[in-house]
């Protein structure tokens, strides 16, 4: 005898908040409907679903188009904008070897130790090194 198994449907439930921010980033032209399904695991068809319900100016019975272009154009954005914080990246690096070098430069030949020292107490009274 074969038992009455039914399949239980897992369905999700999503806030009107998360529906709206969506559908906002959609409009503001962030993320297509195929990004957005990347990132937050929603159907395509789900996401129509919202931009009709909760957008402004996507109603039903209008296709929404998405031209190639636009995802490319964004996807060089994205690319000049990596390589843009990339260079400032390395800017600071530098910044931060020369700074580094010239701690080691004033400890050596001019006695200033420059560097905090995180292991000593810090005494009440400033002292002055002798220079030897």
């Amino acid at each position: 005898m074969k038992a009455n198994l039914r399949e239980i449907r897992k369905t999700r439930h999503y806030s009107e908040e998360f529906k709206r921010n969506l559908v906002s980033l959609f409009e503001k032209g962030k993320y297509s409907v195929l990004q957005l399904e990347k990132l937050y695991g929603v159907s395509n068809p789900t996401i129509y679903n919202w931009i009709y319900k909760f957008s402004t100016f996507n109603k039903k019975g209008y296709r929404i188009v998405e031209k190639m272009e636009s995802s490319q154009k964004k996807v060089k954005d994205m690319q000049a904008k990596i390589k843009e914080l990339e260079a400032a990246l390395g800017r600071k690096q530098i910044m931060i070897e020369y700074f580094e070098t010239m701690m080691e430069v004033a400890k050596e030949e001019l006695n200033i130790d420059i560097k905090k020292n995180y292991g000593t107490l810090q005494s009440g009274k400033s002292t002055k090194k002798k220079n030897k």
